[in-house]
């Protein structure tokens, strides 16, 4: 028998399983759920329908300048399948009311957290439950768009205290929104501000290096770190340059691309949450901020069933 004979022999086929495992998650599909928190006005549910490249959120936006600015008032969800290549995602954008716009803005953060411990509390109940589902939804959050005023001068302390309590239950991603209205000069000052604000605050925000990162990935998250905060814009309109539709805002002075890199990192943003990190997106989400409430919820039960109280998970808390 020849080599080529024993090493065709020899093939056992387990270099399938990739292929297999992909096709039962193709059929079964996957699931991106989405929090967006900023100010009124600053353009949320513009830019989730510009990042997936259709009107899935019902935009609160004025369509003209006249027209004074519509604010989401409550916790509203949307949910949509969108099929790209035979790829199924499910996407859940969940849109919050602006927060600090009233006089008195104490715990103005307290529903946006209360939403997301409540979702993972939700999952909680399911995966403890006896008869379970075979495949339980994830409705945990597994990103958060947090949406900065462009100001050009620094965070607002607001900021820095909801983004702090953000960042520890829910992977956090900062934008500044409507970044056209800043000069490139400007826009570079201000995302170096921000970032040393976040430094000087230690607020962690996604992504974090784990040991799980080999060195590419390690390297990928370093220069993502040095562009966040993401300068971004959003537009839900085509304007023609060069005879080409494309998406963008037209003003007094010219046009702005959304999708050139020259006028924002639009791109870079949507790269970032759908080419190279939704799955880590929810792999982090899973083993680091649902894994830490599951962990808390748990040891509360076990103290809770002993001195007969009823359990945080039970009164969802």
């Amino acid at each position: 028998m020849s080599v080529q004979e024993i090493l065709a022999s020899s093939y056992v086929g387990f270099d399938t399983i990739t292929q297999q495992i992909e096709h039962k998650l193709l059929k079964r599909g996957f699931q991106f759920n989405v929090i967006v928190v900023g100010q009124t006005g600053l353009g949320k549910s513009t830019l989730i329908n510009t990042l997936f490249a259709s009107h899935l959120v019902d935009s609160k936006g004025r369509l003209e300048a006249e027209e004074p600015v519509r604010s989401t008032t409550e916790i509203l969800e949307n949910s949509h399948i969108i099929t790209e290549n035979g790829v199924k995602l499910r996407l859940n954008i969940v849109d919050t009311p602006g927060y600090g716009d009233l006089i008195n803005n104490e715990g103005c953060w307290e529903p946006i957290i209360k939403c997301i411990k409540d979702r993972h509390s939700a999952y909680l109940r399911k995966e403890l439950t006896a008869m379970r589902e075979k495949y339980i939804q994830d409705t945990r959050i597994h990103c958060c768009l947090f949406f900065i005023n462009p100001t050009g001068h620094s965070l607002k302390p607001i900021d820095v205290i909801v983004m702090k309590k953000l960042s520890e239950v829910v992977n956090v991603v900062p934008v500044i929104a409507k970044s056209d209205s800043l000069t490139l000069e400007e826009r570079a000052a201000f995302k170096e501000r921000i970032r040393a604000e976040l430094a000087y605050h230690q607020i962690r925000l996604y992504p974090i290096d784990t040991d799980e990162h080999d060195e590419e990935e390690q390297a990928l998250n370093a220069r993502i770190r040095e562009m966040i905060p993401f300068a971004v814009v959003g537009s839900q309109t085509n304007v023609i340059i060069d005879g080409k539709p494309v998406r963008g805002r037209k003003n007094r002075y010219g046009v702005v691309n959304v999708e050139d890199e020259r006028h924002c990192e639009f791109v870079y943003l949507r790269n970032f949450l759908t080419r190279t990190h939704l799955q880590d997106l929810i792999e982090s989400t899973a083993l680091n901020h649902y894994e830490a409430f599951r962990s808390k919820q748990l040891l509360a039960l076990k103290e809770s069933s002993s001195g007969k109280v009823q359990s945080p998970v039970q009164n969802g808390a």
